[in-house]
């Protein structure tokens, strides 16, 4: 067993290593660039850029890469040698300051949603010095910003970069008006939990869905699945457990905090989670966490799938972004402490998040937005559609009596009874989980459960920190007119912005069918597909938004409305051209061999005079559905031929919504009817089954 002590950040170029490797001066002048954002002097890259290369080059690694997150949401690299050639023909290592700063890369193949012609080649990228260099496969990382070569940002390090400044900007101007003059940064936290299916490597070669699209587009459901809840924190397989422990070992040498592990509620399904770190080292570990998972899965004959809806009638796989934020000091301002109603500071920042939300429903909703998340969300593993906010029943009870002006109660902690009297004693939350909730607080932090599992978690936190910083100068600005003393100041602001906002709460079941109708009277977003989401990212107050914390320029904002259009209409004509291919070349064939046999059988029995009324009304069945699956592959081909010939983007994904999704919902049912009807041995792929319990 490695030594963990020494194992964990070993491949990491991080704060300890740097104060080794780097003279005294050089490690302070880059502190201050990391720490204050102060502008880094070239010589001080020079330094930093030899250490890192020797740093890296003792570990193992032969060349290094610019590491950065383009707009397709994974990481892209491209990877150059250490080696320089002499004019003698012998070699020496180099690597630059110029080299650690910038680097250049080919732009015109990177989505860019019309903000450059694809003529257009150059694009940059720019090192980030606040989030630590890594070794991956014998290449240093360094990771980076990704900008074009007029300056158009094609990332989304870089405006998660500025949405983290614009709230520590404007949490500061708050914590200021409270007295708090030691502070120098606010930094939102984030621990982001990653569901995932293990499946066998065989089954999944065997299925041209998979590959092609990560998810099954066809495939009856099992006898058995999750009804017995027997998966959900069971034992962990031994072959699973190999797999998490190799994963944690991989993690942990590349400093990503990787925590708890277990069994999730579907079979085959389970969960990774790490603990807190700021919002952009939690970005960069997520994406590392993704493409670990997915190396070390086919080590050990699984492949790791990511997708959000893999496997239709079976839970799905999202990411719960857990969001916080705290003082360079270490204070922090979700923390309700002893007596939350007396806590001023918690109930602001409190007060800002509930505004912010009910302010900013569209924009939550649409940072998961997906093809793939559309078929999670609603379901019965998944928040819907509908942004609300669960507090709990004390912090409900604060807000009702801020509101009202009575007297609050006081808070209720009690001891756990468990009847036993050998058993330790233990105080029992104020507040029980909600599981249907799509934005819950839990303690000290708000769980964000909408995200989908392989999405960049870049996103909604970008939008979290935006609308938090937005709710947070509006507040700074009311507070730094008001006369009165500011604690009466912050508390009058606080009660009217709970009333005012109080829609946005709900503690019930958010996947009841009431709880839709109730929304809809209270006024909430419902937009259920990417579709009628995405539009809605360039309403004027959204583009007002983000140009006024400069995390967003207009055409910033335009360029990623179109991608996220394009990208929905793109993964569902490949799924759709998969389906068409594997129900032409596969399922039909099959239905086909086995109608064989059964009218040879027919015809057999007939000739001796047996009965053969059930193999005929099989016959029938089975002929019935191939029919009809054969009439609706020629609906969804017009279709798509259709498709096609629109040009705008979003008139193709109101297309995509309304006319191919339906007519994939009714292959799929003929298709996966037939399974049911034919025999197994003609069955062309692995089963939900035989994929599931291995």
């Amino acid at each position: 067993m490695a030594n963990l002590n020494s194992l964990f950040g070993s491949k990491v170029f991080n704060d300890a290593v740097m104060r080794e490797s780097l003279p005294k001066e050089t490690y302070i002048s880059l502190r201050d660039t990391i720490s204050a954002g102060k502008e880094l002097d070239l010589s001080v890259a020079n330094i930093v850029a030899n250490a890192m290369k020797d740093w890296a080059i003792d570990n193992g690694a032969t060349h290094y890469t610019h590491w950065f997150q383009p707009m397709t949401g994974i990481t892209a690299e491209k990877h150059d040698s250490f080696l320089t050639v002499q004019s003698d023909g012998t070699v020496l290592t180099k690597f630059s300051g110029k080299n650690l700063i910038k680097g250049e890369s080919d732009a015109s193949s990177f989505p860019s949603g019309g903000l450059r012609a694809t003529f257009e080649a150059r694009g940059y990228t720019a090192w980030d010095p606040t989030s630590y260099a890594f070794i991956k496969d014998d290449t240093l990382c360094i990771p980076t910003v990704f900008c074009s070569h007029g300056g158009e940002v094609l990332d989304k390090k870089t405006p998660l970069l500025r949405s983290i400044e614009a709230f520590s900007h404007q949490a500061l101007r708050v914590m200021r008006l409270l007295g708090d003059n030691e502070s120098i940064r606010i930094t939102p936290m984030v621990g982001a939990e990653q569901e995932y299916f293990l499946i066998d490597k065989d089954m999944y070669e065997k299925r041209s869905d998979l590959i092609y699209t990560g998810k099954t587009l066809f495939g009856a459901k099992p006898p058995k699945t999750q009804e017995l809840n027997d998966q959900y924190y069971g034992t962990i397989s031994p072959k699973v457990k190999e797999y998490m422990a190799d994963l944690d070992l991989e993690l942990w040498a590349l400093g990503v905090y990787a925590k708890t592990e277990h069994n999730e509620a579907a079979p085959a399904q389970h969960e990774l989670a790490p603990t807190y770190s700021n919002a952009n080292t939690a970005t960069d570990h997520n994406q590392l966490m993704m493409e670990t998972m997915k190396t070390v899965a086919l080590r050990h004959g699984f492949v790791c799938l990511l997708g959000e809806k893999p496997f239709d009638g079976i839970n799905g796989s999202g990411k719960h972004n857990n969001w916080s934020a705290s003082t360079n000091t270490g204070v922090g301002l979700f923390d309700p402490g002893k007596e939350p109603y007396e806590n001023t500071r918690f109930l602001l920042f409190l007060a800002a998040m509930i505004k912010a939300v009910d302010e900013y429903q569209d924009l939550l909703r649409i940072s998961v937005a997906s093809a793939s998340n559309d078929r999670r969300l609603g379901g019965h593993e998944a928040p819907p559609a509908i942004l609300s906010i669960f507090l709990g029943e004390e912090l409900t009870d604060i807000i009702d009596s801020i509101i009202t002006g009575r007297r609050y109660g006081g808070s209720k902690k009690t001891h756990m009874e468990t009847g036993v009297n050998t058993l330790p004693e233990f105080v029992r939350d104020n507040t029980d989980r909600n599981r249907t909730s799509p934005f819950a607080f839990t303690g000290n932090k708000f769980e964000f459960r909408m995200p989908g599992a392989s999405q960049s978690i870049a996103d909604p936190n970008i939008v979290l920190n935006t609308i938090m910083a937005e709710a947070l100068s509006e507040f700074a600005d009311k507070l730094e007119k008001k006369n009165e003393d500011i604690e009466s100041a912050a508390r009058r602001l606080i009660r009217d912005t709970f009333k005012k906002h109080r829609r946005i709460l709900f503690n019930g079941n958010g996947y009841a069918d009431e709880w839709v109708t109730e929304a809809q009277a209270r006024g909430l977003c419902n937009y259920r597909t990417t579709a009628d989401a995405v539009p809605h990212l360039t309403d004027s107050k959204n583009i007002s938004l983000f140009a006024r914390h400069r995390v967003y320029t207009e055409a910033e904002l335009i360029s990623r409305r179109e991608i996220m259009f394009s990208d929905y209409v793109k993964m569902t004509h490949i799924e759709a051209s998969t389906m068409l291919d594997m129900a032409k070349k596969e399922i039909i064939p099959a239905s086909i061999s086995y109608m064989k046999e059964i009218t040879e059988t027919v015809v057999n029995f007939k000739s001796i005079g047996i009965d053969s009324s059930l193999n005929i009304s099989l016959l029938n069945d089975i002929s019935k559905n191939t029919d009809a699956l054969s009439k609706e592959l020629d609906n969804l081909a017009d279709r798509l031929e259709k498709l096609d010939s629109i040009k705008e983007v979003s008139m193709q994904a109101n297309f995509t919504r309304d006319e191919i999704i339906p007519e994939m919902n009714k292959i799929r049912l003929y298709a996966d009817t037939l399974e049911t009807l034919v025999a197994k041995k003609y069955w062309p792929f692995p089963t939900y089954g035989e994929m599931l319990f291995v």
